[in-house]
């Protein structure tokens, strides 16, 4: 499988993983809690196959970063949580970053 697509998945799995942490109530609620050992054990399982193809700055830079956005818009979207326009532009930079090491330099290539 592409390692681009399987690193989506550890994203995506990510996602899924800090979003039931966040409804677990500090563990005190079982069926979140168990969404975040799946979650994460997902993620780190899909992440270490994507290791297996790509360098692991792009990796862990890349799942790290678009992580941290797509936390971001989901506590904007679901949890209702704050955004400025400094944190906008925060998050424009986080995507720009990406961008510049997957796309415009070599360091994903091989």
């Amino acid at each position: 499988m592409h390692p681009y697509v399987l690193l989506g998945g550890a994203i995506v799995s990510e996602l899924v993983g800090t979003t039931a942490l966040k409804l677990s109530d500090g563990f005190s609620r079982p069926l979140p809690s168990l969404g975040v050992v799946v979650g994460y054990g997902v993620a780190f399982y899909l992440v270490s196959l994507t290791l297996e193809e790509l360098p692991i700055g792009v990796v862990y830079g890349t799942w790290a970063a678009l992580g941290i956005v797509g936390v971001a818009a989901i506590g904007v979207v679901v949890f209702d949580e704050p955004i400025d326009a400094v944190g906008i532009v925060g998050i424009l930079l986080i995507v720009g970053g990406v961008y510049c090491v997957n796309v415009l330099s070599r360091m994903a290539a091989h």
